[in-house]
């Protein structure tokens, strides 16, 4: 009886431990607009609760990434979402008092989820959809990866053990998903990489579905083709990472 007793305590502590591994979200919800013809701002991202250095690490990167989108009026210097806000707000009027009759409404939608999270990484994917005039609103989606044991925001580099040796497997497979002979230029088939030579993007993140790398749009290949996905499995890149990944 004993015995059954332990065993169960045992097992009730180790799934508590698993769940307090797990930080804890609540969503962030911001909206703007004023009245009818005014730019529609919709935020919806996960704020992290816990009182610890990686939850304000994570905060504080988020409220930067939002204010990068958002800031348009050079004239304000944003260091605060509402202030960017503002900024956004700001750049909207001008164009409006020049063109009134040729302004369409901007609008932008914000929205973030955590992609990925084991013991050791944290993954946020941050999506933005931004319409400012013109033909159409540009979309991007960003990683934001975070070390959750030194409470620090992961850099790409930091991410492999050899970035170049990452980067030759990267391009071997990107030509295989791409349907571009190993022997031919890496632009042979209608991609515009600069100087015709393949590159990890600026977006590299983690989902359960394996490592992602992201191009978004226009960075190498045309508005009309949108943003080209590479997805890695675990299996087949933990040996190129520099932290241990739950496969």
């Amino acid at each position: 009886m004993k015995t059954s007793i332990s065993l169960i305590l045992c097992i009730l502590l180790f799934l508590g431990c698993k769940e307090e591994s797990k930080l804890t979200f609540e969503p962030l919800t911001i909206s703007d607009a004023a009245c009818e013809k005014c730019p529609q701002i919709v935020i919806e991202i996960p704020k992290a609760i816990d009182r610890t250095r990686l939850a304000e690490t994570i905060n504080t990167a988020l409220e930067e990434e939002l204010i990068t989108l958002l800031v348009y009026d050079d004239e304000i210097k944003a260091s605060t979402v509402p202030e960017a806000i503002q900024s956004f707000k700001n750049g909207f009027d001008e164009l409006q008092n020049l063109y009134p009759d040729e302004t369409a409404k901007w609008e932008t939608k914000i929205t973030g989820t955590v992609s990925y999270e084991d013991k050791n990484i944290l993954t946020v994917a941050l999506n933005s959809y931004l319409f400012t005039g013109g033909a159409h609103g540009y979309t991007t989606r960003r990683f934001l990866n975070f070390n959750k044991r030194k409470g620090s925001e992961i850099e790409n580099w930091e991410l492999f053990k050899d970035r170049k040796h990452f980067e030759h497997f990267a391009e071997t497979k990107f030509r295989i998903q791409e349907a571009i002979p190993q022997d031919d230029a890496i632009n042979s088939t209608g991609f515009m990489f600069e100087q015709d030579t393949f590159y990890l993007p600026e977006n590299i993140g983690f989902t359960q579905e394996g490592l992602v790398l992201l191009y978004n749009q226009y960075e190498v290949a045309s508005y009309a083709d949108g943003a080209i996905e590479l997805i890695l499995p675990f299996n087949e890149v933990k040996s190129y990472l520099t932290t241990r990944i739950k496969s």
